[in-house]
């Protein structure tokens, strides 16, 4: 399995006092630490080399994950250091860590997929990218993918197109040519350079049935929790 990238570098403002003093990652969720769920999801997936890509309060991050052993994998971290690069920049900084290839997964999101059939995909497709997309109808959130014929034919999180129906559901693959030219040591949204990539015909994409959870809301850590209470889990 390719190794994973897990970005929690973020200062999650719209959990905020919660995440003031703890970062989202390590927020409770069904007791225990959102991270850990998301380690034991990768753990039976078949990942064994995983890449924390920290920032806010990362040092906790660390501490409570150590070196991945509990898992049965080895986790290594990237941080983003005096100021927060976001989503892209966090991974440009984490590529020495990553090899060619490699998921790329939000540090708020808990996703039930298959990870070998996107690895697959992504194999298949010879695309530097692969994202993986919801058939959302405006339900979660605003749908900002319009997907045909196994490629995104345009991603625009900022002003989304009447006729897009998908969403990116929190998971993708990216080679290291795909961030090519991409600026280091600055600070830029991953969301750019998905646009940029579908602009040129060079992501991929795999539709999932599954509906995805997340802890990136107060409604979304309820939602959550009451999948994982319930023994949604894989």
């Amino acid at each position: 399995m390719l190794p994973v990238a897990i970005l929690a570098g973020g200062l999650a403002t719209r959990l905020r006092p919660r995440t003031d003093a703890v970062p989202k990652a390590l927020l409770p969720v069904a007791g225990r630490p959102f991270i850990h769920w998301q380690l034991a999801l990768l753990e039976q997936q078949g990942v064994t080399q995983v890449v924390l890509c920290a920032g806010h309060l990362g040092d906790q991050i660390q501490a409570a994950v150590g070196d991945g052993s509990s898992f049965n994998m080895t986790v290594r971290y990237s941080f983003d250091g005096d100021r927060l690069l976001g989503t892209g920049g966090a991974l440009k900084r984490a590529l020495p860590m990553l090899g060619t290839a490699f998921f790329v997964l939000y540090g708020d999101s808990y996703l039930g997929c298959s990870f070998p059939a996107v690895q697959a995909a992504y194999e298949a497709s010879g695309a530097p990218g692969l994202m993986t997309v919801f058939r959302n109808e405006d339900r979660w959130e605003k749908s900002n993918v319009l997907f045909r014929d196994d490629r995104v034919v345009e991603y625009d999180k900022h002003s989304p197109r009447t006729d897009m129906r998908h969403v990116d559901y929190g998971l993708s693959i990216l080679s290291t040519q795909a961030l090519q030219g991409t600026p280091a040591d600055a600070a830029f949204d991953l969301a750019d350079l998905y646009h940029e990539l579908a602009a040129r015909g060079e992501l991929a994409a795999l539709a999932i049935d599954q509906r995805f959870y997340e802890i990136g809301s107060l409604g979304g850590i309820e939602a959550t929790e009451r999948y994982l209470m319930g023994g949604g889990c894989i």
